[in-house]
């Protein structure tokens, strides 16, 4: 029995505790479903689905390295831009915009067991909002002035491209994630809509399979997880820097131009 209500209080914080509260992208549509679910399928490359909301964004053609400092100590991230183009190449954007410098960590859930540290909104930067306020912001693009989501993005194991829009249930797929929820995955946060993704992240405090197909993982943690460990919240990203693989990343035109 104690395993039992356990494993429903995860579901519950899985809900409360990855979830961007209440916020919801107002524009973000999934009309790439159905030519993405044929990409998976048929091996056409993320770059060949022409539906606008994933040409318009940065994807990452291969590996990053991104260095998170954290209480004065580094946490490594190998950031997989070879199985979740869009979800990395947005993480790297982010990182080298500068856009996580000073931005605190706002939930860290360990007990009854270790689960996440999440972080990654932009309102973490203003002294005025109190940390239990934060986790319902998103990056917003200075060209547009709007909020940048991202389409969820999970690719099947042994597929040749991901799955957009759909957790692998919704889409009918039975096999497990290429990237899965082990002990120092990062993946994106999102609300109850699939493709609300936008800037904040988590990083996985132990093994949670229950989240492999549902959330997109973009990248491992693999040096600095006694970092994590210690982490609180209100702990403060105090620098993140691409030291890696940033000649992957490729912006849109647009995108490219009005960057810093």
């Amino acid at each position: 029995m104690q395993v039992i209500v356990r494993r429903w209080f995860l579901v519950a914080v899985v809900i409360v505790g990855l979830s961007l509260g209440a916020c919801s992208p107002s524009k973000v549509t999934s009309q790439n479903t159905t030519d993405s679910s044929t990409a998976a399928t048929t091996g056409t490359s993320v770059a060949q689905v022409t539906n606008p909301q994933i040409s318009s964004l940065p994807q990452l053609e291969g590996k990053a390295t991104v260095v998170l400092t954290v209480k004065d100590s580094p946490i490594t991230i190998e950031v997989d831009g070879t199985n979740a183009p869009i979800t990395a190449g947005n993480f790297v954007d982010l990182v080298e915009r500068g856009f996580y410098d000073g931005l605190v960590f706002h939930r860290v859930v360990r007990e009854p067991q270790p689960f996440v540290v999440q972080g990654g909104d932009p309102q973490g930067k203003d002294p005025n909002v109190p940390v239990e306020r934060l986790g319902t912001g998103s990056f917003t693009d200075p060209k547009t002035g709007q909020p940048r989501y991202i389409p969820l993005e999970i690719k099947p194991k042994d597929a040749e491209a991901p799955i957009y829009s759909k957790t692998l249930e919704q889409a009918g797929i039975s096999a497990p994630p290429q990237l899965q929820h082990t002990r120092g995955a990062v993946a994106m946060a999102r609300s109850s809509m699939p493709d609300s993704a936008s800037s904040q992240f988590y990083i996985a405090l132990s093994d949670l399979p229950f989240l492999d197909g549902s959330y997109a993982v973009f990248g491992y943690v693999k040096n600095g997880m006694d970092v994590v460990d210690t982490i609180q919240v209100g702990d403060r990203i105090e620098s993140a820097e691409v030291t890696q693989g940033l000649e992957n990343l490729k912006r849109p035109e647009s995108e490219a131009e009005a960057s810093p």
